[in-house]
This record gives structure tokens, C-alpha cells and sequence, in this order.
């Protein structure tokens, strides 16, 4: 059975995240946001010029204590790289590297803080874990809670509970 074939909480991951980055782009502006009946002011989302900063900021990640008590044996350097072609980014599970695609011309989208992260919990659940299901959602939500907030990671749980996401 292939990768794909058994990652199905995969499309509504993905559909949970484009629902938060629309709501954390309105939110730069309008940061007040109202989710699930509870009034947030969101933290403002990084955005990364280069691969050197994904870099700097994938290493600040791991070092962080917490980050290293939860997940001591995948706290493993990272090699953030380039990639071709602009549709998405990856985790290459052998030689730990994140490849993050950067735009000649557009909007970058990819050079994001959440799609970082994203990459991250990918990397935080090792060889064994390499899906979009609930181990990774419950990364990628701890992730989120401690790197941007607990607001954001609000939003990104409801966002995954109105796509039928399951979080372990």
C-alpha cells in the first residue's frame, strides 16, 4: 500500500491550513478575528525572505526546549534547500532535508511560518510517521500553540474539525 493510499486525513490537512492562511493573511490587517464564539487577536505570522532564514528559524525550532523534551530523537539537524518548481513543499525523510520552493516572481507563498511547520511535525514524527494523520495533526497543532500561539492553534483545531480531521 503506497504512502498516498493510506494518508487519508492528507486533502482535508491541507484544506484545514489554506482556511487558517487566509484567515492569518485577512489577519495582518484585521488582527480581532472571531472563531467557534470566542473573539482572538492573532499573532502576526512570520514570512521568510530566503532559504537562509527558513534555515535559521527551522534550527531556532529545534532547539527549543520544549521542542527537545517532546521529541528528543528527532530533534536531528535539518538541511533546508531549495526547490523546483513552485507547487509545494516536502520533507525528505533520508537526510532530514526541507525543501522549500522560492519564487523568481509571485507571492512567495511557501515562505510562510505555517508551512514551516508543516514541514517540521513532518520531521518531528520521523521515518515511521511520514503521513498527514492524527499523529502529525497533533504535532503540527503543538507546533503551532508554541511557535506563533494558542490562538492560532485555535483556529488551525477548528479548522481541522470542520474538514473531519482527527488530532492524536
Amino acid at each position: 500500500m503506497s504512502v498516498r493510499a493510506r494518508d487519508r486525513q492528507r486533502s482535508a490537512v491541507y484544506a484545514a491550513e489554506d482556511q487558517v492562511a487566509r484567515i492569518l493573511d485577512r489577519a495582518a490587517h484585521y488582527p480581532v478575528v472571531e472563531i467557534a464564539g470566542s473573539r482572538l487577536t492573532l499573532s502576526p505570522e512570520r514570512r521568510f525572505g530566503d532559504i537562509p532564514s527558513v534555515q535559521r528559524y527551522v534550527d531556532a525550532v529545534l532547539a527549543l526546549p520544549w521542542v527537545r523534551e517532546r521529541w528528543p530523537e528527532a530533534v536531528r539537524p535539518v538541511l533546508v534547500r531549495e526547490r523546483r518548481g513552485a507547487a509545494r513543499a516536502h520533507y525528505e525523510v533520508t537526510g532530514a532535508v526541507i525543501a522549500v520552493p522560492v519564487p523568481t516572481h509571485g507571492t512567495g507563498w511557501a515562505l510562510r511560518e505555517m508551512v514551516v511547520l508543516h514541514e517540521i511535525a513532518h520531521h518531528l514524527g520521523g521515518a515511521e510517521d511520514t503521513g498527514h494523520g492524527p499523529g502529525f495533526a497533533g504535532r503540527m497543532l503543538d507546533l503551532v500553540d508554541g511557535a506563533i500561539g494558542a490562538e492560532v492553534a485555535l483556529v488551525l483545531r477548528v479548522a481541522l474539525a470542520d474538514q473531519g480531521a482527527t488530532v492524536g
